[in-house]
């Protein structure tokens, strides 16, 4: 025979902000490993190197309380690259509001770019260090993530008027210029990051004016 358990208003709400105080500690725990994860990250010490049990140390959890969060740490991985990959989409999305503001398309790409390394280095860190990491399924999000920045500059390209072809093809040039120059630009000086700027302005500009000629030819 079945039984019902009636609950109360009273109890219910209990219940609900309960549940919700759980949901909310258990998402700080996550931010806090993957603060924890980036936070380790540098010049000397990638993703692959990090063990479990330093990313636990730094989050302040016990290394069993990680598998509450992560299956491994090839998932916190994943993770660490897909959020990578929306602040670069948001960092294009920044560059084209700056665009509309005036000034030079090429320039504004790459100081926005270079600020973002500057602010955010270890985001950046793992991209490149992971880009040829050992771990196949870390290089393939990586690849994806980068693919999807060089298919949102190709679309903008195209929009304006060159064809999709040369749009991917300056698309992909461009974004390899700018990675090398994000990721030459890690551990340089305040005078070195400029030089480096400087230089990549020029290569892109030497695409962007091959890229016209051949589009009025």
């Amino acid at each position: 025979m079945c039984e019902f358990v009636v609950i109360s208003d009273c109890k219910l709400e209990i219940l609900i902000v309960m549940c919700s105080v759980r949901t909310q500690q258990k998402e700080r725990t996550r931010r806090n490993i993957i603060n924890a994860a980036l936070n380790q990250l540098s010049a000397d010490k990638s993703f692959a190197s990090l063990s479990l049990r330093e990313v636990a140390r730094e989050a302040q959890i016990a290394p069993t309380s990680f598998y509450r969060h992560f299956k491994d740490m090839e998932e916190l991985g994943l993770t660490l690259i897909d959020e990578c990959g929306l602040a670069l989409r948001q960092l294009m999305r920044k560059a084209r509001k700056r665009f509309e503001q005036g000034g030079s398309v090429i320039v504004t790409s790459v100081d926005t770019f270079m600020e973002f390394t500057e602010q955010n280095p270890n985001i950046f860190r793992l991209l490149f260090h992971e880009r040829s990491g050992t771990t196949f399924a870390l290089r393939t999000a990586v690849a994806r993530e980068i693919q999807f920045f060089i298919v949102e500059l190709s679309d903008y390209l195209h929009e304006r008027g060159f064809s999709r072809d040369s749009s991917y093809a300056q698309s992909e040039a461009m974004v390899a210029i700018v990675f090398n120059a994000g990721a030459e630009s890690l551990d340089a000086l305040s005078q070195q990051r400029g030089l480096i700027a400087k230089r990549a302005v020029t290569q892109l500009r030497y695409i962007a004016s091959g890229a016209k000629l051949q589009h009025l030819g």
